[in-house]
């Protein structure tokens, strides 16, 4: 009886996603305990005993557990469960927005936060809440991660004036009298957000809960939240803090955390990263603060540290090599430092602490000389007699990432370092970006096909909250290379397969975990993370079916946590 299977599934199209074998299907997987006991309809079969419970797929698919490896999981569950929601099926327009500001009841902290405005949907933001709520401090985080609106209220607490001067890295929108708008850009929103309250944890906790339960529910079961720290006030909506971090630790402790969850550490913003902030920060401890609880590692572990390098395009702070927008410029590395020379050795700096930290390095960089000057400082950090070698495996990766050229690319796989970009973003914010970038550079944008034809290790993921959660839009938008307004081209050189999609955010994603040994893929021992879909993997030529797909079940190391009824 001890050698029968706990669940088994069977007329189904298994999806191993092998590394060795990645077209290898199967038709029926069995569970034991938290890993996978086999595969097949003959060895599963014999796994059989009276108390198994046996699942009919009647041939749909099964999958490894789905791995979101750029997903702000605290902000997340904040945008959808803890504030006013903006988003356009709330809020369509300006007046719509100002509207649910103007009737939203404040927190228990006596403000109004609200998040999920879209500029490239609504048209230009600035002042459009500065005289909002005159007695009640207004913040409405946009939809990227990279702006905010405040009323004047929430300037006057955060003593925010014309006198106020910019901030490395960041933007404080000015009327023609040098007056602030409310509208902050990338660093100057910390300028803001540290001055507020932080999220009580009776708020925050129910919030981390309710997502979880959504993320099982679409097949989620691993994901790396980008950037929990000391300076989250200078990232999405600065609910990412210490207190954030501890709570996921709470979580964990009593059980109820079942997503796998790998975090980046923040220890600067948006703006002015800086070595002596990082030296700082990884000498705190906090990277330490999972192993010291006894927490294990493969349901939650700090894996390393998020550098922004430059900001994005349609804010004109991603750094190009040429010229770009309405403002004609190259925009900027957002590292401290007077000139290009100087904020480059300060990446090299910040990235050589990390490496010799032996952490990974998550950077940030949307603009093609951004990338380059990031993967440049990459390889310096573990160069030279002293630094630790990147051989050691600390696997640091490039974060949304543009490229001038294949180059960048070659460079990257031959030094193993990797890639995790966002084509629904792409999908979604296209048409702005075609407008900001041109249609060359565009067409260009997140080379999927160039990245794996290089060799370099690649996934994708949602960036939610700028993005949906749901997988499957990511795997269509991969496909297809649509914008809004525009299909996608069928000759684009750089669509990749659904099946190559599914890799991105399965095996792939799990090899940035360090993980790849025991998740990611559906073979005897490793971990049983898995969902059952209602219908077999689409065609590439039908993948939009694939969001009709319901997902029937969810794994979690063989714990149900999800069942559609």
């Amino acid at each position: 009886m001890e050698d029968f299977a706990d669940l088994v599934i069977v007329n189904a199209s298994v999806h191993t996603m092998d590394v060795a074998e990645p077209e290898r299907m199967s038709d029926a997987v069995a569970v034991k305990g938290s890993r996978i006991a086999a595969l097949g309809r003959h060895d599963v079969g014999q796994l059989i005993g009276p108390g198994t419970h046996v699942i009919d797929a009647a041939g749909g698919a099964v999958i490894p557990g789905i791995n979101d490896a750029h997903l702000h999981f605290v902000s997340a569950a904040m945008a959808a469960f803890g504030y006013v929601r903006l988003e356009p099926a709330v809020a369509p327009d300006w007046a719509a927005v100002v509207d649910v500001v103007e009737n939203a009841q404040p927190g228990e902290d006596g403000w109004v936060r609200a998040h999920g405005w879209d500029e490239a949907l609504l048209g230009p933001a600035e002042g459009l809440l500065l005289d909002s709520r005159r007695d009640t401090p207004v913040v409405a985080f946009d939809s990227t991660g990279h702006q905010l609106l405040a009323n004047r209220e929430a300037l006057r607490r955060a003593g925010i004036t014309t006198e106020t001067p910019d901030i490395d890295g960041g933007v404080i929108v000015r009327a023609a009298d040098g007056s602030p708008t409310g509208l902050l850009q990338d660093g100057a929103m910390e300028l803001l957000s540290r001055s507020m309250p932080p999220v009580p944890a009776s708020i925050m906790r129910p919030a981390l809960l309710a997502l979880q339960e959504q993320l099982h529910s679409l097949g989620i079961t691993s994901l790396t939240d980008p950037g929990l720290g000391p300076a989250s006030a200078g990232l999405m909506d600065g609910a990412g803090s210490t207190a954030a971090l501890e709570l996921l630790g709470d979580l964990a402790a009593v059980k109820e955390l079942t997503l796998r969850i790998n975090v980046l550490m923040l220890f600067t913003g948006t703006g002015g990263a800086n070595a002596q902030a990082v030296e700082a920060g990884l000498r705190s401890g906090l990277a330490d603060a999972y192993r010291h609880r006894g927490i294990d590692p493969e349901q939650l572990r700090i894996a390393g540290v998020k550098v922004f390098a430059d900001g994005i395009p349609r804010s004109g702070t991603a750094r190009m090599s040429e010229p770009y927008g309405s403002a004609c410029t190259h925009g900027s590395l957002v590292i401290q430092g007077a000139t290009d020379g100087q904020r480059v050795a300060e990446l090299r700096k910040i990235l050589r602490l990390i490496n010799d930290a032996g952490l990974q390095a998550g950077v940030h960089a949307t603009g093609d000389a951004a990338t380059a000057a990031a993967v440049e400082a990459i390889i310096a950090a573990s160069d030279g007699p002293a630094a630790r070698p990147m051989s050691s495996g600390n696997r640091h990766y490039i974060i949304h990432g543009a490229f001038g050229d294949s180059g960048t690319l070659h460079t990257m796989a031959a030094h193993g370092i990797g890639y995790s970009t966002n084509p629904l973003i792409r999908q979604e914010a296209g048409d702005i970006m075609r407008q900001v970038l041109g249609e060359d550079r565009f067409s260009r944008h997140q080379p999927l096909k160039s990245a794996l034809g290089a060799g370099v290790h690649f996934n994708i993921a949602s960036d939610a909250p700028v993005t949906s959660t749901d997988w499957r839009r990511t795997v269509v938008a991969a496909v297809r290379r649509a914008t809004r307004s525009r299909p996608g081209n069928p000759r684009d050189a750089e669509r990749i397969t659904g099946l190559q999609a599914l890799a991105a955010m399965t095996i792939n994603a799990a090899w940035q975990d360090h993980a790849e040994h025991f998740k990611g893929a559906l073979m005897p021992a490793m971990t049983a993370d898995l969902c059952l879909l209602s219908n077999p993997w689409p065609q590439d030529e039908d993948i939009e079916k694939l969001l009709d797909t319901e997902v029937r079940l969810t794994l979690s190391g063989g714990r149900v946590v999800h069942h559609a009824t």
